[in-house]
């Protein structure tokens, strides 16, 4: 009996130094942005843009917002009709510009007098002539120039009123019903002056909606979308859409670091909390070349790595989780180390695209 009760002390105390252990493997989460290639990104070569617009014709105009609304108003807002809006193709350029210098991928520049004149085939407008795309890239310094070449909107626009069931009036109420739909049309090239080659031609084609309902016309109006402003918001939702297919792509996921236990790595977890990871990297060096626990230097490892990680350098992360795998085992650094092969391999199957 005295024999067996020992042993259950003893079990007891073992869960117990394993629970505090645990509990002492501390760590702090970090919310990371990871590149990634799109599929469609230009090549490396290609770091500089100068972006115009050879779209802007005869069709085209600028009429403003309170004219615009009253010619769908004098149809009643049941309309459907092109229209070639200047403010929407500019808007899209200049979107574009600034997604993709916020992407890091790209600079760009966009010049005063971008609207180039150009000549129409049957469907479209024709190429650039290489000349052209020498001397602009010439002019503003850019490896390559990106044109909107051509960019057609279509406006249908509906207004119905209809009646439905009112408990909270025990009747029926009539309801005022509008919706708008903007088609369009849009094509890109990106001229390469270098190996006078089109590397890019992306023609792209949607439909964009906006509805709402109200009790009274007025009210329903007064917060309606103009017809104006949807077509500049078109042109945004166009920037957006191509800027992903040639942007870096920024993925969020999580790492964790530790954070407790010696004096430095709480230090060290300071800086970081700060934004100082080169100070906080010297800090756990330190501990990696001077601690005698391993626990502590395998921490310092495994903070090194995700330093590491966070500058790019996944070859010198992958050596230092390996460090700290190797001098403590830690179902939280094989997790990580498992996370940094994957990279690797995202990174090695994108450089043969």
């Amino acid at each position: 009996m005295t024999q067996f009760f020992r042993k259950i002390i003893y079990f007891i105390a073992t869960i117990l130094l394993i629970t505090v252990s645990v509990s002492c493997v501390s760590t702090k989460s970090l919310l990371i942005e990871i590149p990634q290639q799109s599929r469609k990104e230009l090549p490396q070569s290609i770091q500089s843009l100068t972006l115009v617009n050879r779209t802007i014709d005869n069709s085209f105009n600028d009429i403003d917002t309170d004219s615009l609304q009253r010619i769908f108003y004098r149809h009643n807002f049941n309309y459907d009709t092109i229209i070639n809006d200047i403010q929407a193709s500019d808007t899209t350029l200049i979107a574009l510009g600034e997604l993709l210098f916020e992407s890091g991928r790209y600079d760009f520049v966009i010049p005063e007098n971008r609207f180039l004149e150009f000549d129409k085939n049957s469907f479209f407008n024709t190429a650039m002539e290489w000349d052209e795309v020498n001397e602009l890239c010439k002019t503003y310094n850019t490896d390559a120039v990106l044109s909107l070449d051509y960019f057609k909107t279509r406006v249908s626009t509906d207004y119905t009123k209809e009646s439905y069931y009112d408990p909270g009036r025990d009747g029926f109420v009539w309801i005022s019903i509008a919706e708008m739909k903007i088609y369009y049309e849009a094509l890109f090239r990106v001229y390469d002056p270098v190996r006078k080659k089109i590397i890019l031609k992306e023609f792209m084609r949607d439909t964009l909606i906006w509805e709402d309902m109200n009790r009274t016309v007025e009210e329903l109006f007064h917060k309606f979308t103009p017809v104006k402003t949807a077509l500049s918001e078109t042109g945004i939702a166009i920037a957006l859409d191509f800027s992903e297919k040639i942007s870096t792509i920024w993925r969020k996921e999580n790492r964790n670091f530790f954070n407790k236990g010696d004096k430095k790595i709480k230090q060290a977890a300071m800086f970081v909390d700060d934004n100082n990871w080169e100070t906080a990297m010297v800090l756990w060096k330190e501990i990696e070349e001077n601690s005698k626990s391993k626990q502590t230097k395998s921490k310092a490892e495994f903070n090194l790595a995700v330093g590491y990680e966070l500058q790019g350098d996944l070859d010198e992360a992958i050596s230092w989780a390996l460090k700290s795998y190797n001098t403590m085992y830690r179902q939280v650094t094989y997790n990580y180390l498992e996370t940094l092969k994957r990279r690797k391999n995202e990174n090695r199957e994108n450089s043969y695209r």
